[in-house]
């Protein structure tokens, strides 16, 4: 993904008219053309009725010769219209802004979602040109997380996606998400947040005003409650004053932001700064057309194949509750050296120059497929920081030569920033937010204003956003409480010291955490926490599933507000869903599709485990 995370112009596919993405028929709606075809999109069956239930083989095949989900929007049952009091603006309608939306529908809020371009998507909806105040793409990014992991937890991708997505595909999930769900009724496109701020009477009422700015006449309006979910990747950093002598620098230089096409690097020699997620991939890709090709890092980094154990999806192998458990209970140079052994399985990072400085801190992986091999043949030089810059070359610490560079690209993230909200509302220092989970202001006299999306979990973002909002819902509504303030503060300043002992102390690296973690805590926070012992006894192989295999969204929709009949079905067959895609070729007397790592390793053993687990 850009920026540590995604071929088709959004352009191209007007309103999922007919086909979306893999023959996955939906229909259109809000700023999009409607299409011939989609007048006679036809009704999917559903096992259970419920949210996203998975359609049957005999359901899709009615569906008219499509291959795919039809999807038809659905009123929130349950949800007497008037009980429908609290009004919640949602400021964005990508990833976050979508989930949220649909949270605030299930548990009967009121929802206005404000988006200032003319679609959904966010950051994964590519354009040619780059927009401002918008995430910007280029047309080959493929996402870092598996669909399975990065499915929100009551509507699984169709079993015929690929495994990782191009940002084409991922859009279409987000826009047949959108129509499932209803939500396009209630986003207003082309409408901008001007500013947000508390009412004289915040502290009784806990209200905000809202301004929003459309063809440019502002509206005003009063909301109970807002859930900010614009993103933090629409605003560059470019720190030049860190890099001596780029004044002097005759050559051409530009942020990753900016980067759409490698054609610009045809016969150049060209620099990288930075060794994130996006560095890599542009460095991959310039090295096919360049003269020569070096990245620069000062930190390094560990790199991991989207192709993990046995040829399985890496997060499907490292985000378990098994694994989860080992790195979480063994003493901490344990668990470390544990991961710095795992991570040089693949390939001696120390051998290859991207040995992270310090190998004792757990740095956020690089997901790439090409590094090791390009640099093998050349294709690709890492070197260490930049100590300055002269006029057509650079000169690297510790190495005396001059390195001559026509080009530079500069992958050094982005600032977190909230332009339509008072500083007095959320305070921005060294890209860090000081906010409870993640979320929450500490300071405010009513907790009515949220944050989702601003957190760099260790797996996928969509279901971390999802579980936010439906933990932030459940707040706004009084059915969960937050602790005083002391304590939120308390807990935000040590979260920020562990975060720093544990990553390094590097722009937003206090943003980084476990995801299984987190995830656990929000939903024991609205009892949706899955509980694998109680399981044991009840479903004994749902329980060896939710242990030892992949710790997938559905998990929690099993119990608890917002429960989805088909979780259960969902778990049980993420497996055939990750490998259908894949196994386009079936030898006679090949072995079961089920990975080893779901075979029983023993009652026992299990039991055990789990029982010192949840003691």
């Amino acid at each position: 993904m850009p920026a540590g995370e995604s071929s088709h112009s959004s352009h191209e596919n007007p309103g999922c008219a007919t086909t979306v993405g893999v023959g996955w028929p939906c229909r259109g709606g809000g700023s999009h053309p409607p299409s011939p075809a989609s007048a006679k999109a036809p009704r999917l069956a559903y096992k259970s009725g419920a949210r996203g239930a998975l359609p049957t083989a005999a359901a899709r095949q009615r569906s008219t010769g499509s291959q795919g989900w039809e999807v038809k929007p659905q009123s929130q049952p349950g949800i007497p219209a008037e009980t429908v009091e609290m009004r919640v603006a949602v400021v964005g309608a990508g990833v976050s802004g979508l989930t949220a939306t649909k949270c605030c529908l299930e548990e009967g809020l009121e929802p206005t979602c404000f988006e200032q371009s003319r679609d959904i998507g966010g950051l994964w909806r590519y354009t040619e040109h780059i927009e401002a105040g918008r995430p910007s793409l280029y047309p080959s990014v493929i996402s870092n997380t598996s669909k399975e992991m990065s499915a929100f937890s009551d509507f699984p991708y169709p079993e015929d996606f690929p495994v990782f997505l191009p940002h084409a595909q991922l859009l279409d999930y987000l826009r047949c998400y959108a129509e499932r769900f209803g939500l396009r009724e209630h986003i207003k496109f082309g409408t901008t947040v001007v500013s947000i701020q508390k009412r004289p009477d915040f502290a009784t009422t806990g209200q905000w005003d809202v301004v929003t700015e459309v063809d440019g006449k502002q509206t005003s309006h009063v909301f109970d409650a807002v859930m900010v979910c614009s993103g933090n990747l629409s605003e560059p950093s470019l720190p030049l004053h860190c890099f001596p002598g780029i004044e002097r620098f005759r050559g051409q230089y530009f942020h990753s932001r900016q980067y759409k096409h490698p054609d610009v690097f045809q016969g150049k020699r060209v620099l990288v700064v930075g060794m994130g997620n996006s560095g890599v991939d542009i460095a991959v890709e310039a090295s096919r057309v360049a003269a020569k090709v070096t990245i620069c890092t000062g930190r390094g980094a560990w790199v991991l194949s989207r192709v993990f154990d046995h040829g399985y999806p890496w997060d499907m192998v490292f985000n378990t509750r098994l694994m989860s458990l080992i790195r979480n209970s063994l003493p901490g140079p344990l668990s470390r050296g544990l991961i710095n052994y795992r991570v040089n399985q693949w390939f001696n990072h120390e051998n290859y120059g991207l040995q992270p400085e310090k190998s004792c801190l757990v740095r956020e992986p690089v997901l790439n497929d090409d590094l090791p091999s390009y640099i093998l043949t050349g294709r690709i030089t890492i070197k260490p920081g930049v100590k300055e810059f002269k006029d057509s070359s650079v000169v690297f610490h510790n190495c005396p030569e001059e390195e001559p560079i026509d080009i530079i690209v500069f992958c050094t993230g982005y600032n977190v920033s909230f332009p339509f909200l008072e500083e007095a509302v959320i305070k921005v220092e060294n890209k860090h937010a000081s906010l409870y989970k993640y979320v929450f202001p500490t300071h405010l006299q009513r907790p009515t204003l949220a944050v989702l999306g601003l957190i760099k979990p260790l797996g996928a973002i969509m279901p971390v956003t999802e579980m936010q909002a439906r933990w932030v819902t459940r707040v706004f509504k009084g059915l969960c409480r937050l602790p005083p303030q002391s304590v939120m503060e308390k807990e935000v300043n040590e979260k920020k010291k562990n975060q720093v002992r544990r990553f390094g102390l590097s722009f937003d690296e206090v943003l980084k955490t476990d995801c299984l973690v987190y995830m656990d805590k929000l939903a024991s926070f609205i009892g949706a926490k899955p509980s694998v012992l109680g399981l044991l006894w009840r479903d004994p192989w749902l329980a060896l599933t939710i242990f030892f295999g992949p710790c997938t969204p559905y998990q929690y929709r099993l119990g608890g507000p917002g429960r989805w009949e088909g979780a259960r079905q969902a778990i049980l067959t993420q497996w055939d869903r990750t490998l259908k895609p894949t196994r386009t070729r079936v030898p006679a007397g090949s072995s079961s599709p089920c990975p080893s790592l779901l075979t029983v390793v023993g009652f026992l053993l299990l039991l055990a485990a789990v029982v010192f687990c949840f003691q």
